[in-house]
């Protein structure tokens, strides 16, 4: 038996800057550069007694302050890009390594599955993530497990 459709969705905008690279990449993305990203992250759930997924506020608070503490304003890496790694450490700098590249695919993912685990004890589940990297180029995962 199949659980039945969606029929309520909410969706949370959160904005952030950061630097990244994509290592071995063919052109100017193999340097650190920086984008302002924009995160969509929309979650379902079952509707409270307002009639609601969950309050905008709480994913901010939730997921905007992981994003806010790990991502805004540092650079996110390859865990394999070891000496640009230990640059920005040695430098006192905000680092986030990933054992991917931080492409938008990559990190749209990554904010899906992170934004669930931050999620879990309130009963709301993301169900797809769109990543801007720039206002015209963006990523989508969608979460196939609910």
């Amino acid at each position: 038996m199949h659980p039945p459709p969606i029929s309520h969705t909410c969706t949370r905008k959160i904005e952030f800057d950061s630097a990244h690279r994509v290592m071995r990449h063919e052109s100017k993305c193999r340097n650190l550069h920086g984008h302002r990203y924009v995160a969509e992250f929309t979650a379902t759930g079952a509707l409270d007694p307002l009639g609601r997924i969950i309050d905008f506020s709480v994913l901010k608070a939730i997921v905007g302050k992981w994003v806010d503490d790990n991502w805004d304003h540092g650079v996110i890496l390859n865990t394999r890009d070891a000496e640009l790694v230990d640059f920005v450490l040695d430098q006192g700098w905000k680092c986030f390594e990933m054992q991917t590249n931080p492409t938008a695919e990559t990190m749209a993912e990554f904010l899906c599955h992170k934004s669930n685990n931050l999620l879990a004890d309130t009963g709301v589940t993301v169900v797809h993530v769109r990543l801007y990297e720039t206002p015209n180029c963006w990523a989508d995962f969608r979460n196939e497990n609910c």
